[in-house]
């Protein structure tokens, strides 16, 4: 029987040695157990955050055993499998499986700008290969392909295993367009906008945020299931401001070396990123600066988390 998958997981980096020379696994351990002493539910990795580009066949699948033995179970692990090339795709896929992975997130093959019909034979050399449940991963902006609410409701009718997608186009209303156009089978879950996408019935979130505040972006999902709007609103609006100070900086995929920053200002250091995307070292004072900014959004967080926990537990 498949595992059912819901609430914040973490889009989680990938930790490196100084220089990116190798994956650093103590680093990775205390990670891994920081994510579930803050209750994360679940993981992603090897994600655009987690630099799956980067990555040697070695290296991802030693991380992805190393992963699944850390995690024994105790929350499900899912793992990216994307490739442009359909057969690395596929390996990737089975690899995971076979080495304890809980489910999949596949982005559509990317560069090419391929065809629907190029895309649905993607999923299905997949989907034949191996039985895990598989969440789609709709990014425009990384894979030069928009899928559309029909292509969507053709891959969930087709198979069984593709029940869940990361909708990330920005165009919240198409939340609504996929359990619309799939009669309410495919679990759409948000790359943005927790509480626009939670009311447009939204039923989990792929959290990059979860690398550095991973106890309110776990809080304010779970308040976002509840219908709490009010409380998703205090901790989203203080969100949407290390947005803006890492997007007027680096707009381009800043997030992944400004994660690991906080990371570690947060007390996990993870390294830095690789080539080619910019280092946090390379921004000097600049980052420093923006790092410092975002530090007291930290603390700031947990204060607004702590008042509305004891608010709530006051008036049980």
């Amino acid at each position: 029987m498949q595992k059912t998958f819901s609430g914040s997981y973490t889009v989680t980096v990938t930790p490196f040695t100084e220089g990116g020379k190798a994956i650093d696994y103590p680093a990775w351990a205390r990670f891994l157990d920081w994510q579930l002493e803050s209750g994360v539910p679940g993981i992603i990795i090897l994600g655009t955050t987690g630099e799956f580009l980067t990555l040697t066949d070695d290296e991802r699948g030693a991380f992805v055993e190393a992963t699944v033995k850390h995690i024994r179970g105790r929350i499900p692990v899912m793992v990216g499998t994307m490739n442009a090339y359909t057969p690395n795709a596929v390996r990737y896929s089975r690899q995971a499986q076979d080495l304890g992975a809980d489910g999949l997130m596949i982005i559509p093959p990317y560069y090419y700008t391929p065809t629907d019909d190029e895309i649905f034979n993607y999923y299905k050399a997949i989907c034949e290969a191996m039985d895990l449940p598989i969440m789609l991963y709709n990014n425009p902006f990384t894979s030069n392909v928009d899928m559309s609410a029909a292509l969507v409701a053709r891959l969930t009718a087709a198979f069984p295993q593709i029940r869940y997608i990361k909708e990330a186009s920005q165009d919240t209303a198409r939340v609504h367009d996929i359990i619309v156009a799939t009669d309410g089978v495919m679990n759409v879950w948000a790359g943005q906008r927790v509480l626009e996408s939670y009311k447009m019935g939204a039923k989990g979130y792929v959290n990059p945020y979860g690398n550095y505040i991973p106890r309110a972006s776990v809080k304010f999902v779970e308040w976002a299931e509840q219908g709490r709007w009010d409380d998703v609103w205090a901790v989203q609006s203080i969100i949407k401001k290390f947005d803006t100070i890492i997007t007027a900086g680096h707009p381009l995929y800043g997030h992944q070396c400004y994660s690991k920053a906080l990371a570690a200002a947060a007390g996990y250091p993870v390294g830095d990123v690789r080539a080619p995307i910019t280092t946090f070292a390379s921004l000097g004072g600049e980052g420093r600066a923006r790092v410092a900014q975002m530090v007291p959004l930290m603390a700031e967080l947990d204060a607004v988390v702590d008042r509305i926990e004891g608010r709530r537990a006051a008036a049980e």
